[in-house]
């Protein structure tokens, strides 16, 4: 990257957290259509399908923490944070906000308090609405929420567009007239527009260019300073998570298997999972090195093995861990990962 990312202004470890989800699940279930029922009557033996995508996860992120959340295609970390949002119900499970459970509010008090968890899209022209103005894009919210009223939007969006690096006279032009860096700036301002708290960042730079990444990156970084923000941010870039995160947490086929801040597990990943990707990540070095890709695919959702789902992948595998589910269990102070091998146990 061109440009340097600067991050040292972690949260207290006795900082309060300010979201907390508590052995939260979600599946997804794909229910027999009317062919497949008819099939049924003369012996199909057809079923419904269920994507476990999440499986008992609890994660409590800090106010002022930026927590990088990591994990493979397809381990559940994008579902993961839209349950943090509140775009997707959770099937199990407890979302707390600044102590307080969400799913206990009724429908209208949960909106309100919701206003203050946010998130940004991987794709930032596809959650644009092409057919409107980066106006109404940014202002649409908070004029709806009363933060603003109609004569003072634009003066409103103007101001959000400056605090993101854009040209406040930017705001009557499409998406398709901008840039993908400034398509990406114009999600921030959007998030930004209802005044957040907390903001889940879905691969918010994958789509970009690594020197336009560091450009929006420390963007991120200066904006958590400026708002006082808190940040869960999601993304398969290990050399984007280590440089932006405090604490990094590893997920695997929707569980999490090893959590600790970011230099602990880049110099001392306990589980084998971690052990593999970090072996995988490319390093800038001088001397020859010789990667190693996590050997075998992740499994499928709607079939995931018993007992450590990463077993069938692992070179340490033993008989227990078919059959187990290993607990996540502190190894080392604030070093939290979920093996057998940390059990001693052969």
């Amino acid at each position: 990257m061109s440009q340097t990312i600067d991050n040292n202004t972690a949260p207290p470890p006795s900082a309060p957290n300010l979201l907390e989800l508590q052995a939260v699940s979600k599946r997804f279930v794909k229910t027999l259509d009317s062919a497949a029922r008819i099939a049924n009557l003369f012996g199909a033996g057809m079923q419904q399908e269920v994507v476990h995508a999440v499986d008992q996860v609890s994660l409590g992120i800090r106010r002022g923490e930026v927590v990088g959340l990591v994990g493979e295609s397809g381990c559940g970390k994008s579902t993961l944070g839209r349950m943090a949002v509140g775009l997707h119900s959770l099937t199990a499970g407890t979302r707390l906000w600044k102590g307080q459970s969400l799913e206990q509010l009724d429908a209208a008090e949960r909106r309100k308090k919701q206003l203050a968890i946010q998130m940004i899209f991987q794709d930032p022209y596809a959650s644009l609405n092409p057919r409107m103005r980066v106006q109404d894009i940014v202002g649409e919210a908070p004029l709806v929420h009363g933060l603003v009223d109609g004569p003072q939007q634009r003066e409103y969006v103007e101001s959000l567009l400056q605090r993101v690096g854009l040209d406040g006279a930017m705001l009557r032009r499409f998406p398709h007239q901008f840039s993908g860096g400034q398509r990406a700036r114009v999600g921030i301002a959007r998030a930004l527009a209802v005044k957040p708290e907390f903001l889940v960042c879905d691969e918010a730079v994958a789509a970009l260019d690594v020197s336009i990444q560091a450009q929006v990156l420390n963007l991120f970084i200066k904006l958590r300073d400026e708002l006082d923000l808190t940040y869960l941010f999601i993304s398969h870039d290990l050399g984007v998570v280590r440089h932006l995160s405090d604490r990094v947490v590893i997920m695997y086929l929707g569980r999490i298997v090893e959590s600790a801040s970011a230099d602990t597990v880049f110099a001392r990943a306990n589980h084998p999972y971690t052990q593999a990707l970090l072996a995988s990540a490319p390093k800038l070095e001088v001397r020859r090195t010789e990667f190693f890709a996590v050997k075998g695919e992740i499994p499928s959702p709607l079939h995931p093995p018993p007992g450590c789902h990463f077993h069938p992948r692992c070179p340490h595998a033993m008989p227990r861990c078919k059959v187990e589910k290993p607990a996540l269990k502190e190894v080392s102070a604030k070093h939290f990962s979920a093996c057998h091998l940390n059990d001693g146990l052969a």
